[in-house]
């Protein structure tokens, strides 16, 4: 059926379907209204005995016999007796005539005969079972007849039905096809609550993702592109300055340390959050565990002489220092939270680890609401500028060992809590 289009397929199954039918129906229909025919055939036997006064004048019905036996004993009998009932001698049919109605079986061949009983004589009408199978043939061309007419109707609807699902079918097929190719723009139009409605669903809602993941990519490279030209174009009008002999080697050199440090820092940052995309896949390096006071102790230690006006404090339950995840996972999601608040806290740093819980605290002014919701966004703009990736990276790591971080403003400060 590989071979056969959707169209076939369904006509295929209902052509198989009506011929089990009419096979279920040949084989079981005779059987079922055998005693009907037999009953019409009964009647129809009584009916000829009262039109036929002599058997031997049989104008009645050439199929039928007929035998007539009076009260002296004398026995009548029309003259087809012998054409109809393949049976001797008259007396032989009599003995098995026991009731008023019944068969005579003889091999293959079945005989029905039926009884009328007056004051003045027997009347007794027989016949083949030729009436029966003519019966059994005419309900068997009305079932062809019915079951043609119903194959008819119901061919031209699945045509009807498999064009339309043909049709979705293909509209699916381009829709694919378009986001296939990066073409996000085409909704998707829902005119059946069915199966393949959920499909519909399905293939709509992944186009929404697929644009805003689009836009989001396009957004993210125009932030990396500025976010690294200007540390180039920094370096290369400093560059310059040298060789015009404008500024000094000393301080030319100094900056552009700085400025490749940043560089690597942004580098770094973006190949570990490229990174985390395919941990997912690396269960074994999600299900390590860190203590994570040694990574608090070695990134205090990384910071805190970048500020000497910011005092750092710790409040560390050594009982609870073993989280999920790997040193160099937790190292990226404290150095990139240490290295935000270096930049907002005023004069103090406070880091808790307890309760199988870890609070940051600094004492830099409040995030605003707006900026709040969208803090973990890459490139988010913040009070004193762009946040970049750092907390992004935080929120992706945590998410993918299962803990959550959630931000609060308190009096004097701000506080990261991971749970």
């Amino acid at each position: 059926m590989k071979k056969l289009t959707l169209t076939e397929q369904f006509l295929l199954i209902c052509v198989s379907i009506i011929i089990i039918v009419i096979v279920s129906l040949g084989m079981v229909l005779p059987k079922t209204l055998l005693p009907v025919y037999e009953e019409n055939l009964y009647n129809y036997l009584n009916q000829s005995l009262n039109l036929l006064e002599k058997p031997e004048n049989n104008r009645v019905d050439s199929e039928v016999a007929y035998i007539y036996i009076d009260n002296d004993k004398n026995i009548y009998i029309s003259n087809n007796l012998s054409d109809v009932i393949n049976i001797k001698s008259t007396s032989e049919i009599l003995k098995n005539i026991n009731d008023s109605e019944g068969k005579i079986v003889r091999g293959k061949k079945v005989y029905y005969y039926y009884t009328s009983k007056t004051d003045v004589m027997t009347k007794v009408a027989i016949t083949t079972d030729s009436y029966i199978n003519s019966m059994k043939k005419e309900i068997l061309k009305i079932i062809l007849v019915v079951v043609g007419i119903t194959f008819i109707i119901i061919s031209l609807l699945v045509l009807i039905w498999s064009n339309n699902l043909v049709n979705r079918i293909k509209k699916l097929k381009d829709k694919v096809d378009n986001i296939n190719n990066d073409n996000y723009d085409h909704k998707m139009i829902y005119d059946y609550d069915d199966e393949l409605y959920t499909l519909e669903v399905a293939i709509e809602n992944m186009r929404i993702y697929l644009k805003e993941q689009e836009a989001y990519k396009n957004q993210m490279y125009q932030n990396i592109s500025h976010d690294f030209k200007t540390p180039i174009t920094v370096m290369k009008s400093y560059i310059e300055a040298m060789e015009d002999g404008i500024e000094s080697k000393e301080k030319i050199t100094k900056v552009l340390k700085e400025q490749l440090n940043k560089l690597e820092v942004k580098v770094h940052s973006l190949l570990y959050l490229n990174k985390l995309n395919y941990l997912k896949e690396e269960k074994e390096k999600l299900n390590d565990t860190c203590d994570v006071s040694k990574v608090i102790f070695a990134s205090v230690d990384k910071f805190s002489p970048s500020r000497s006006d910011v005092k750092f404090s710790l409040d560390i339950d050594k009982k609870n220092t073993i989280f999920r995840g790997s040193y160099e996972m937790w190292e990226a999601i404290i150095d990139n939270i240490l290295n935000n608040f270096m930049r907002y806290a005023k004069k103090s740093i406070k880091i808790t680890v307890k309760n199988n819980k870890i609070i940051l605290y600094n004492d830099g002014p409040n995030i605003d609401k707006d900026v709040l919701n969208n803090i973990f966004t890459p490139y988010e703009k913040g009070v004193k500028g762009v946040f970049g990736l750092g907390l992004s990276i935080v929120k992706k790591t945590l998410g993918l060992l299962n803990y959550d971080i959630n931000i609060e403003n308190v009096k004097n400060g701000v506080k990261f809590i991971i749970s």
